[in-house]
């Protein structure tokens, strides 16, 4: 163990899901150095040595990984540098490279300041108490020391194969591809250089000052650019992504977007077509309208908490072969590896569509619908925000209401449902709403505003 490194970490930048930052305001290249060594430390503990490396096109990311990957082999593991590219990609170089081990330098869709890093340790999601535990080995110093070396594997090439190795049925569609100047541009033009039909890109510079749209799919305003292309060019449909590619969004020819439940629910077709009676995982904030549809196809709707680590987590424990959120993150364990890959999810939904009669829009319109509200986000500190869904918990509880508990609270009522949840990345209460019609919403929405009333929080405005 060494005796000469000792460092504090930001008190905000060691997350839940990942660890993440603002530049030289929270994170600073001293921290990247510091993971590295604590990383190297917990992999010595699992018998491991070797971790693969990769980052996104940040600014920053150049910088940080060079402190990781001196921390890590200074830890006394050696670094396989993946190269730049798509979060996914790092994922899959750790089952190509047999590595196990994995540390993805990226700020996701954060603004252009911000920069972090997502983790992969004994082939297992790296999130909650495992983060947590960097804090004190930093402090403390106690971790460990050595000499390792750094060799080069970039894995653009291989991981684009790989993407392309499960595309069987051959199509002429007309697709529009919006990378939002994220890190998946690349990939993206090496995939569909091999696809047939036609394909149009938006934004396939890397460029981490993002000047055309924020690389956040799941925001009906940066999707604009995506559905005018796809209008204006009679086009079958559109794929966007977000900043480090783990994250999809989807617009039908007609520019309706498909939000994350909706496609989990078509890509649902297949998988459960080819495994009868599987289960299907979804977070707490998908619609009822899923789950059901679920069942309709013959599997096993799982209703399971927010969160990719958490999701991914559930998929190994039950073998489920499909998972979704509605973040956008897709998680395919039929055929691949379990893990959210947006161009993988994309490829997928071409794939089936070129073997199936009916168009993107009409399996939208097949779907069953509600009237739901947008996720509402509204402070509380982090020291009350748990407390306070407890509280409500407690009184739907007493009231005798039909909820859920899987990840806060999930009420049951009017035909309909509501969500409060506390967020586990920042200093806010989520709250989200459901109904079969407009009418009974607003009977819903009273509901939860009600009982947020008596647990004397403040009612968000939606």
């Amino acid at each position: 163990m060494s005796t000469e490194f000792a460092h504090q970490f930001h008190g905000t930048i060691l997350r839940e899901y990942d660890i993440r930052g603002i530049i030289d305001e929270t994170l600073f290249e001293a921290d990247a150095y510091a993971i590295g060594r604590c990383f190297a430390t917990l992999m010595h503990e699992n018998g491991d040595d070797k971790v693969c490396v990769g980052y996104d096109g940040r600014a920053s990311s150049p910088a940080l990984e060079a402190e990781l990957i001196k921390g890590l082999t200074e830890g006394g593991v050696h670094v396989i540098r993946v190269g730049m590219g798509p979060t996914p990609m790092l994922y899959y170089s750790t089952y190509a490279l047999e590595t196990s081990n994995g540390i993805m330098i990226t700020g996701s869709h954060n603004p252009p300041s911000h920069n972090g890093f997502k983790m992969i340790l004994n082939g297992k999601p790296f999130f909650g108490a495992d983060i947590q535990k960097m804090r004190p080995m930093a402090e403390n110093g106690s971790v460990s020391s050595g000499r390792a070396s750094v060799s080069e594997h970039p894995m653009l090439d291989e991981y684009v194969a790989r993407i392309l190795k499960d595309y069987i049925y051959p199509s002429e569609f007309t697709v529009v591809w919006d990378c939002g100047n994220g890190v998946t541009g690349d990939a993206v033009k090496k995939v569909v250089k091999e696809l047939p039909g036609r394909h149009i890109l938006l934004f396939e510079e890397i460029d981490s000052t993002f000047p055309n749209h924020h690389p956040d799919p799941t925001v009906a305003d940066n999707l604009q650019d995506l559905i005018r292309t796809v209008k204006g060019l009679s086009a079958d449909f559109g794929i966007a992504f977000d900043g480090d590619g783990d994250r999809i969004g989807v617009v039908d020819r007609r520019g309706n977007i498909i939000w994350g439940d909706q496609l989990l629910a078509i890509l649902s077709r297949e998988v459960l077509a080819e495994n009868k009676g599987a289960a299907i995982i979804a977070d707490v904030k998908a619609s009822k309208l899923l789950f059901d549809e679920i069942g309709n196809l013959g599997g096993q709707p799982v209703m399971w908490k927010t969160g990719h680590s958490l999701i991914k987590t559930k998929m190994a424990e039950l073998s489920a072969p499909l998972a979704g959120e509605m973040s956008g993150h897709i998680f395919y364990n039929d055929h691949f590896y379990g893990y959210d890959d947006a161009l993988y999810v994309g490829m997928r939904l071409i794939n089936m569509l070129g073997n199936v009669d009916d168009s993107l829009e009409d399996m939208l319109d097949g779907l069953p619908t509600a009237i739901n509200t947008p996720e509402v986000r509204f402070p509380c500190p982090d020291e009350k925000k748990f407390a306070a869904v407890d509280q409500v918990k407690s009184q739907v509880h007493e009231a005798g209401y039909e909820f859920s508990d899987v990840d806060g609270v999930r009420v049951t009522h009017e035909g309909g449902w509501w969500l409060l949840r506390a967020s586990n990345t920042q200093a806010v209460l989520v709250a989200r709403c459901e109904a079969p019609d407009h009418e009974r919403l607003e009977l819903v929405k009273a509901d939860l505003r009600q009982h947020l009333t008596k647990a004397g929080l403040d009612c968000p405005d939606f």
